[in-house]
Parts: C-alpha cells; structure tokens; sequence
C-alpha cells in the first residue's frame, strides 16, 4: 500500500486578499465619518440663528412693514448696468406723492454668503428714481430688501442677476 501525503502550505490571513477587502468598507466609513466630524465642528454654520424667540417676534414686525408698504400702495423696480457699474431704481406709488423724498436703504443679501451682503443708503429725486455707483454685482441669487428711512415700511424679493436684468418688488 502506497500513501503518498501532499502537505498544502497555508498562507496568513494577512497575505490573503479577501479579509483586507472586507476591512475597507468600515475603515473608509470611519475616515470619512472623522472628517466630516472635523469640518461640523471647525466650520461656522451662518445659517442657524441663536434666538429663535426673538427672531420670531422680528417676523411679525416685519409682516406689519409689509402691510404698511401695502396701505401705501409701494412697489419699486430696480435694475443693474454692469457696463456703467450703475445701480438703478424708483420706487412707485401709487398716491401722487411726488416730492417725497425720503432716503432709502437697499440691501442686497446674497444668497449663502453673508460676507458677500451690499447695503446701500440711497436718496431718490422727486419722483422717486435713484441711481448710485456700485463696480460689480456678484452673479448670484440676491435677496433684496428696500425700507423707507424710519423702516417702518419694506419691500422684499428675489433677484436672480444676471439671469433678471431688473427685479421688481411690490408690496403683497
């Protein structure tokens, strides 16, 4: 009787490719977990506001602007000349209220990045135009916000320039 005995060589684990292949799913998974960790906590967040009470109450306030500038029948267009680098508006009423002349303050807010915000103090003429110099107007989703001197009035809307070459606000 003849017994021939093959001995099989056996190789580690760690030579082997199929454990390490099942390893890198969770050790991706944990990098990945790490570093979005690291930039939630490093970064600032501009959009989570701290008083939630009193930004409530800054809403309601707001509304009454809104309603004000409804009474008084305001809508106002403006409009931008990257060629000129000019600004430019009038605010309507609809009582023939010419030579009120108010100043008035424009804010432009972009979109995600506060950083980026314009705000203006503008003086129309008698019949309510204005013009003012502003070198570049980023392309961007704006929100624009117009009140009157003693804000208790305000327009607001979106202007997606340069898709919209002019944005007009109007009191709902």
């Amino acid at each position: 009787m003849n017994v021939s005995i093959s001995h099989a060589t056996v190789t580690p684990w760690w030579r082997q490719r199929w454990p390490w292949l099942l390893m890198a799913g969770p050790a991706i998974a944990i990098v990945a977990g790490s570093y979005t960790g690291y930039l939630a906590f490093t970064r600032q967040d501009a959009l989570v506001v701290g008083d939630y009470y009193k930004q409530g109450k800054a809403i309601n306030q707001d509304l009454r602007r809104d309603r004000a500038a409804s009474a008084l029948g305001l809508s106002m267009s403006i409009g931008y000349d990257a060629t000129q680098g000019m600004l430019a508006g009038q605010l309507r009423r609809d009582s023939d209220d010419h030579g009120k002349t108010e100043r008035l303050f424009v804010r432009l807010s972009h979109a995600t990045l506060p950083a980026k915000d314009i705000q203006l103090v503008v003086q129309p003429d008698e019949f309510g135009a204005f013009q003012i110099n502003l070198p570049m107007l980023e392309r961007s989703r704006w929100v624009v916000l117009v009140e009157g001197e003693k804000r208790d009035w305000r327009l607001a809307g979106a202007w997606s320039w340069p898709s919209q070459r002019s944005v007009t606000l109007s009191a709902d």
